[in-house]
């Protein structure tokens, strides 16, 4: 699957990049809860996708949490990270990546990186407020081509 055709083809459908907005289209549920140490987790639960966010986050965390966490239930929905993690000796290291990179992808337009081609992935970090790491996994799907 082509995660940031999947991230973009719900921008283009719903006409947003905001994954509030979109997980209220797709009838999901999200619940805001102290998590305590844990920033969110998705949950496939009796024909319910629900997001769990940690509501002490400030409100780009939450974005980007529902936004990772929207990236779990679209790519990954029948697999229990939870039990996984918790349970098991498997590495979910790549369904989290491919989790940040369908965050990413949706809450960074391949035209917003063109518009700041002149900043290091340092400054382009500082100015959108997301950590160098992800700024480095959203370059890696940049087409510049289709920018303006």
């Amino acid at each position: 699957m082509d995660i940031k055709k999947l991230a973009n083809s719900f921008a283009r459908k719903y006409n947003t990049r905001d994954p509030f907005e979109i997980i209220d289209n797709l009838n999901a549920i999200v619940v805001f809860y102290p998590l305590h140490g844990v920033r969110g987790f998705y949950q496939y639960f009796q024909r319910n996708n629900i997001i769990y966010i940690d509501d002490a986050l400030n409100v780009r965390d939450k974005k980007f949490v529902c936004a990772h966490e929207m990236g779990h239930m679209l790519l990954h929905k029948k697999s229990n990270a939870i039990f996984m993690d918790s349970r098991t000796q498997l590495n979910t290291t790549k369904y989290e990546i491919e989790a940040d990179r369908f965050a990413m992808n949706l809450l960074v337009s391949d035209n917003e990186l063109c518009d700041y081609a002149d900043l290091t992935v340092s400054q382009l970090s500082r100015a959108l407020g997301y950590q160098e790491y992800l700024i480095r996994l959203r370059y890696k799907d940049y087409n510049p081509n289709t920018g303006r």
